[in-house]
């Protein structure tokens, strides 16, 4: 009896390591302006989104 194997293909890795890269440098960013708990809770989440802020913005800006 002969044994399937599966190859798996990781496409797009390395922009997993830029977004990474964003997001520690956005994380450190906010995190240096906040106070508290809830601002260190607050400052991870805004470093998780602020690519769509800024996307948002540019279609504003290029009225899309």
């Amino acid at each position: 009896m002969k044994e399937k194997s599966t190859k798996v293909i990781y496409k797009g890795a390395p922009f997993g390591g830029v977004y990474l890269v964003t997001y520690v440098g956005a994380a450190v960013y906010f995190v240096q302006r906040s106070t508290g708990l809830f601002g260190f809770i607050w400052a991870l989440l805004k470093a998780m989104v602020w690519p769509g802020f800024v996307v948002h913005n540019v279609l504003v800006l290029l009225r899309v």
